[in-house]
């Protein structure tokens, strides 16, 4: 005989609450782990993917965790430096932007002249600001390892977790089947499908077309000659998920960088002023190269890769990006994916439930 159906809201509730507790408290002690499990769930599908060739699941996590950390190694070595030195460079160069602001401004509003005007002061504050907060946030993340625990734990632990979850997830997801309710299995089956298939088209979708179009971005501005088209197109990827995002803040970052690098002026050389004419060919090249990459992705990228049905919009991720971030920290950012895709599959259920039940149809209506 079932629970009472209170019985059985009070449980779900407690099992609730706890998972939000253990957020709550643990924090960044569970940082790795979630990596880890984030990183095994991710690479699950290849896994299976590898025995149905004939490999055994422990050759196929070998091979995966192989391949993984060589390409883990080759970025750490080529490209990571180079972004992290282009990020402190961006942030260094932002008062100069700014100064060419300036000057622009005054040419056209005199007034600006005028070391009292409230526009002037503006600017020159933003651009002090945004070095002085950029600079220390870029020499946090060097140096601090409060936010993110101890690099070096995560770099040993995360591949560790995943290496042994990935090895045994199936055993794992099988053992959690076997643990559900009778009554309520079938239901909460249908429930995890609902997630995974979410989970699979947003997350794995997702992640190939931030990876694909970041790389694409940074080639092609760095193809141009943009100085900082590796830290832009790193940014561009990284916001990609969140739809039209992506381009829009990466390609005003571009264009702004391209005009304060490629416009005309008089510029010293050897200690001669030189007459620079403003390089037009490659401003419009770098606009054209996000309308190539909003039109590719889409176009072709998100309908492959991700699908039409994934049922997150746009506000909903953001509005959980912010609540689980603000309130759990970095962890609560990393699991806000997952579980606003868990919260979107289960409300659907129940307005499915409500539209079937007679709260809405009424008690005399009858299918």
């Amino acid at each position: 005989m079932a629970l009472p159906i209170e019985q059985q809201a009070k449980y779900w509730g407690i099992a609730t609450a706890v998972v939000f507790a253990i957020l709550w408290f643990l924090g960044d002690v569970i940082l790795p782990f979630v990596l880890g499990g984030a990183i095994a769930y991710c690479l699950d599908p290849l896994a299976d993917r590898l025995e149905k060739l004939g490999a055994s699941r422990v050759l196929a996590t070998v091979t995966i965790t192989i391949v993984a950390i060589l390409i883990f190694c080759l970025s750490f070595l080529l490209v990571i430096p180079s972004l992290l030195e282009q990020a402190g460079q961006l942030v260094n160069t932002a008062p100069d932007v700014f100064e060419r602001l300036r000057v622009a401004l005054t040419e056209r509003f005199p007034s600006l002249i005028d070391d009292q005007s409230v526009m002037r002061k503006q600017l020159s504050s933003i651009g002090e600001a945004i070095q002085a907060k950029g600079g220390a946030l870029v020499e946090g993340l060097l140096t601090s390892a409060k936010g993110l625990i101890n690099i070096l734990v995560l770099l040993v632990l995360v591949p560790v977790v995943a290496f042994y979850l990935l090895l045994d997830w199936d055993n794992m997801t099988a053992r959690i089947d076997e643990l559900l309710p009778r009554d309520h299995a079938p239901t909460i089956r249908k429930l995890a499908g609902d997630i995974d298939a979410t989970l699979a088209s947003f997350i794995r979708g997702m992640g190939t077309v931030c990876l694909v179009l970041g790389a694409y971005y940074a080639v092609a501005l760095m193809t141009v000659g943009l100085q900082f088209g590796l830290i832009v197109g790193f940014i561009a990827g990284l916001v990609t998920f969140i739809p039209y995002v992506g381009a829009l803040v990466g390609g005003i970052l571009a264009i702004g960088l391209a005009l304060f690098q490629f416009w005309g002026g008089t510029q010293m050389v050897d200690g001669a002023s030189v007459e620079v004419a403003t390089d037009w060919f490659r401003i419009g090249a770098v606009g054209v190269i996000f309308v190539i990459g909003q039109v590719v992705e889409g176009n072709v990228l998100t309908p492959k890769l991700v699908g039409k049905s994934v049922g997150l919009h746009p506000v909903w991720l953001i509005f959980a990006l912010s609540v689980f971030g603000s309130i759990f920290g970095f962890v609560g950012m990393l699991v806000a994916v997952p579980l606003a895709a868990m919260i979107g599959v289960l409300v659907r259920f129940g307005i499915e439930q409500y539209t079937e039940g007679r709260l809405y149809r009424g008690l005399d209506k009858q299918d």
